[in-house]
């Protein structure tokens, strides 16, 4: 299996912003569990940034996976806990062409 990163563009739903505060920090809360499992099933987070310009999306995030299977499962995970639900998104997915430099 090949090394993958993961490429996620996302922007909250409307509907988002209806939520209180404390019902926002429980989904978060629960997508940060997920993001803890994949952490400890080998995944590292390489960060968060916020994109600036004409795009459809607010932030991107970048992860990488020991394999697609392992990102395909953090998303699922993901979607198990309705995230896709409160956020709009698009994800893509790259596998290494060869040894990291």
């Amino acid at each position: 299996m090949s090394e993958s990163i993961w490429i996620h563009y996302a922007r909250p739903r409307p509907h988002w912003y209806g939520l209180g505060e404390a019902e926002q920090a429980a989904r978060r809360a629960d997508w940060q569990g997920v993001a803890d499992a994949s952490r400890r099933a080998g995944a590292a987070f390489l960060g968060s940034y916020h994109i600036r310009g004409q795009h459809d999306f607010e932030t991107v995030e970048i992860w990488r996976f020991p394999d697609a299977e392992a990102a395909f499962d953090h998303w699922s995970r993901l979607t198990a806990a309705a995230y896709n639900e409160w956020f709009a998104f698009a994800n893509n997915i790259g596998l290494a062409t060869g040894p990291a430099p």
